[in-house]
């Protein structure tokens, strides 16, 4: 079982964008210092639900930022950009994370993204499977070509070679029976949504190995919201009075390619429902909703969206508290008797467990509580 922080950059109402961003890159940190194995980035475009517009080049700068840690995009919007392209970035963090890097990619959705960036509709539907197969030809190298209708060019090497072979960790974004085929037939873990309760995901995991997915199971991904507080009532009383704020303005910014008019999820409604499916309450019922879900849909990681308490001291307190007061238990009960897993590359030392005020203050906080 590995856990990971799931960073969205989320642009609360009030917040300039650099003080977002630092929170994000603070939270990072924070993720590494309190036993988190993973920390996820998000890319969006044009829209305050995601301040992040490239999650390659975020990982890339969290990579030098962290020791010990693997940083992954969840995910790169593969139909926005050449797939190559895409490949020779992931290529190098590869290269000089030390192997640390994981690449998850998706689809996206049918937004103006496709119309700023000239790649078109076609590309987001019908041309999804072409790009994923480019992408992954040019992780395994060492040389590329293609010469089909969307991508055409001649045999060219690709550099740098990849450090983890066959090629860094690659992960698929999956909301659709299209994409959990896809993903299936291409032997990728899916990266499954919050959006998603746990039978909605293990139904998905269950058509995954039908429709020919890696025997053993392949090591899908599962998102989840995740703060806590002393009590259920006083962290679902945070999240209710924050998320909403952010939502509202976030989901309106999607605007379709097409023109075509679209009502936006409602906030209010949305954010009762992440509360009712996620780990919002108390550490115990952190464990217990998240354990659930692990032995339910058989996810062998799960990434905790750990910003929705909206600015910098309440999310790296929540970090904190997770990785003194959920991880180790979480990762007891999944795993009886298991020690955590040991992921560093060649070279790359581990770093100490959460040190500094925050860290000795929530680890007093802990021993004291019954």
């Amino acid at each position: 079982m590995r856990i990971g922080a799931f960073l969205l950059a989320p642009g609360f109402p009030g917040q300039d964008h650099t003080t977002v961003l630092d929170t994000t890159v603070a939270a990072a940190v924070e993720a590494e210092r309190a036993g988190f194995d993973d920390v996820w980035v998000a890319e969006h475009h044009f829209m305050s639900y995601g301040l992040c517009p490239s999650a390659v080049t975020l990982a890339g700068y969290l990579l030098g930022a962290t020791r010990r840690i693997a940083v992954g995009t969840a995910v790169s919007v593969l139909s926005t950009q050449h797939p190559v392209a895409l490949a020779e970035q992931a290529l190098l963090l590869d290269q000089v994370s030390g192997g640390r890097f994981r690449l998850g990619v998706g689809r996206g959705g049918p937004w103006v993204d496709l119309e700023v960036f000239g790649t078109g509709l076609d590309r987001q539907q019908d041309g999804f499977a072409e790009s994923l197969d480019l992408l992954l030809a040019a992780l395994t190298g060492p040389t590329v070509a293609a010469g089909s209708e969307r991508f055409r060019f001649r045999e060219v090497a690709v550099t740098p070679a990849p450090r983890t072979r066959p090629h860094p960790p690659v992960v698929l974004a999956v909301t659709s029976a299209a994409g959990r085929d896809l993903a299936a037939a291409r032997g990728l873990p899916m990266l499954l949504g919050m959006h998603a309760d746990d039978v909605e995901k293990a139904r998905f995991c269950a058509e995954y190995r039908a429709a020919g997915g890696p025997v053993p199971d392949a090591a899908h991904l599962s998102t989840h919201l995740a703060y806590v507080a002393d009590t259920r009532a006083e962290a679902q009383a945070t999240i209710r009075a924050t998320l909403p704020r952010w939502l509202r303005p976030g989901l309106a910014g999607y605007v379709r390619a097409d023109g075509a008019p679209r009502t936006p999820r409602d906030a209010g409604e949305y954010t009762d429902l992440l509360c009712r499916l996620h780990a919002v309450g108390s550490p115990d019922d952190a464990v217990a909703v998240l354990a659930r879900t692990a032995e339910c849909t058989g996810a062998r990681e799960l990434l905790l969206m750990v910003e929705g308490a909206g600015d910098r001291d309440r999310t790296c307190e929540n970090i904190a508290r997770l990785g003194a007061e959920v991880l180790p238990r979480l990762r007891a009960r999944v795993s009886p008797g298991a020690r955590r897993p040991s992921a560093e590359p060649a070279g790359v030392s581990r770093a100490g467990p959460a040190a500094g005020p925050l860290g000795e203050h929530v680890a007093a906080r802990a021993a004291r509580r019954p």
